[in-house]
């Protein structure tokens, strides 16, 4: 059996996950600045509370078109499927990193098609709440009420998807290989196999990958 490295991620996905995952932290600090006093000074690292206010927004608007990219690409690898549901009875196993009797997933495990729907959700609800907050542009076609409303929502989501994304971090970490795959875009088949075998047997099938890994030395 070959034992060549297979491409879980193009050079094109990885940039556009590492785009999204440099505004997040971008969009996310300048947020705090604006949401509490108490992180104003966080403002300085934007210069100063003007160009704060200036830039949060379409620093947010960017990251969402450009995970709107990743949506495009990975959608239809997280629609759930029959064993998803079984996986997920049986995650005790996969905490345990006893996966005999797991069934097989595909590119996505059940877990990380939650996060990915997740991230979404949360992304468009910052979107169309931060167009109702946009003073500079929008706030002005709408009521006090609604704008109250627009900023509770706009924090619940960013609270969110600021959570979700502590746990991406950790279960990249934890999952050894998979931060290694965002990096370089390959991963062996022994992990393929021990951890998306629906993938793995996919990509597999018929060995017609023309995709060469990178040289060493």
């Amino acid at each position: 059996m070959s034992d060549k490295p297979i491409l879980r991620y193009t050079a094109s996905q990885r940039t556009n996950h590492w785009l999204v995952a440099i505004l997040f932290f971008m969009a996310g600090l300048s947020g705090l600045a604006l949401f509490h006093p108490s992180l104003f000074w966080l403002s300085q690292l934007f210069g100063g509370g003007p160009w704060t206010r200036i830039l949060h927004p379409f620093m947010g608007l960017l990251m969402f078109v450009l995970f709107l990219g990743l949506v495009i690409r990975f959608w239809r690898a997280n629609v759930f499927i029959a064993n998803d549901r079984l996986w997920l009875k049986r995650v005790d196993r996969v905490i345990r990193n006893e996966e005999q009797g797991v069934p097989p997933i595909g590119k996505y495990n059940p877990g990380q098609k939650l996060l990915f729907w997740t991230l979404l959700a949360c992304m468009l609800v910052l979107l169309f709440s931060g167009v109702v907050i946009w003073r500079a542009y929008f706030s002005q076609y709408f009521g006090i009420g609604s704008i109250r409303l627009a900023v509770v929502l706009h924090a619940l989501a960013a609270f969110v998807l600021v959570l979700s994304i502590i746990v991406h971090i950790y279960a990249g970490i934890w999952i050894k290989g998979s931060v290694g795959a965002m990096l370089h875009g390959w991963v062996s088949r022994a992990w393929a196999r021990k951890h998306h075998e629906l993938w793995y047997r996919e990509v597999t099938r018929g060995e017609t990958s023309t995709a060469e890994p990178p040289k060493k030395g």
